[in-house]
């Protein structure tokens, strides 16, 4: 449909037709000017033509005249007699700046629709009423934030922690025992010493009533890693994105200690863990004392703590590769392990880089799944 209110604007050819009338000119006498076909001045008099870029500066040189004038005529005309664009136009721009819709479709988390379909996904997505109440979206209605936004939660990490929850309500585990757990994590830590050992891992947690979800990470996301509760029972998801050996069993330690901590089950809220490396990794003051819990647990799990200082003291300043595989035949670890601890110390991530295998490829067979090309079974 043509835009609203077009018809005072009128084609260039009546503004060039009061220059001709002007000077007395007639149609041959500026095709004559302008050295083309009459017949060519006749459609643009009559509007049937528009005026290029080139018959622009033709009639500028012609005129007299700033042959913008002529294409801004034309530009004008042109707009206003536009059709409109489809109102979807914006409700699809404003979900895209905010989240990546297109992206969540490619990846069959929501489906290809018209723009009025896509916001009623995205609120079954984010449990919500209304496409106001969709985080990051449009608050005012309620006057104020989500407590996702008050958090600071990035949009992107936001959509892939709704996914994980998604796919973890579609799961069926046995009762949640905390006991269990803690006493799993034994068998957890004899599965450290070689990286297709980890295959065990969702059976292991599984077995414990522990619902364990791996979701790939939305492009340019940092996100590590979740741990929430649904029906008195933990969910701990990972996206694997650092498909590093060391990173996998810090990530999953740490969130096996918010789970063994219950942190965040009082409130209902989620333990959302993204770029768990460098300071966000450590015991800092700066970070939550959630965060430095499960953090210190990860560091020892992976290496034990003092076992690796009294070895760095000893050996300071020289770590030679033998030696750290010696360490980590006594402490029954893959040298990744004592590798990612060490250079985390050291701040030194370049050393003995090559002992961090890679390990996804061992654990997503056995793996509640989603993304790789592979759509978890679930639906909004």
């Amino acid at each position: 449909m043509a835009a609203m209110n077009a018809s005072w604007i009128k084609h260039p050819g009546h503004y060039l037709r009061e220059e001709m009338e002007e000077r007395g000119w007639m149609q041959r006498d500026l095709a004559f000017v302008l050295g083309c076909p009459e017949q060519a001045v006749n459609l643009i008099l009559s509007g049937k033509r528009g005026i290029s870029p080139e018959m622009a500066k033709a009639l500028g040189k012609a005129f007299d005249i700033n042959p913008e004038t002529f294409a801004n005529l034309q530009k004008a005309y042109d707009m206003a007699h536009a059709d409109d664009p489809d109102p979807g136009v914006m409700v699809r721009a404003k979900m895209q700046n905010k989240y990546p819709v297109r992206e969540m479709i490619m990846r069959g988390w929501i489906e290809a629709s018209d723009a009025t379909m896509l916001e009623t996904q995205l609120e079954r997505f984010f449990e919500v009423d209304s496409p106001d109440a969709i985080p990051y979206m449009d608050y005012a209605a309620y006057g104020k934030k989500s407590r996702y936004e008050e958090k600071e939660v990035p949009p992107i990490e936001l959509a892939w922690l709704f996914r994980v929850r998604q796919v973890a309500k579609s799961m069926s585990v046995p009762k949640y025992s905390e006991s269990a757990l803690r006493k799993t994590l034994n068998d957890l830590q004899e599965l450290l010493y070689a990286p297709e050992e980890a295959r065990h891992v969702p059976r292991i947690l599984a077995d414990c009533g522990v619902r364990f979800v791996i979701v790939e990470k939305l492009p340019q996301a940092e996100i590590d890693g979740v741990c929430f509760w649904l029906d008195d029972s933990p969910v701990i998801g990972m996206s694997t994105r650092r498909d590093k050996i060391d990173n996998f069993w810090f990530v999953l330690r740490h969130e096996i200690e918010h789970a063994l901590q219950k942190h965040g089950q009082a409130k209902n809220e989620e333990m959302i863990d993204w770029k768990l490396e460098g300071v966000r990794a450590s015991t800092s003051s700066t970070l939550p004392v959630e965060e430095r819990i499960a953090n210190a647990a990860a560091a020892d799990f992976c290496a034990p703590s003092e076992k690796l200082e009294a070895f760095m003291k000893r050996k300071h300043p020289f770590y030679y590769e033998r030696d750290v595989i010696a360490l980590a035949r006594i402490l029954g670890r893959h040298p990744g392990l004592v590798v990612g601890q060490m250079q985390f110390r050291m701040d030194r991530y370049d050393y003995l880089a090559r002992h961090l295998v890679k390990i996804r490829q061992f654990v997503l067979p056995g793996s509640i799944v989603d993304g790789w090309g592979h759509v978890a079974s679930v639906s909004l």
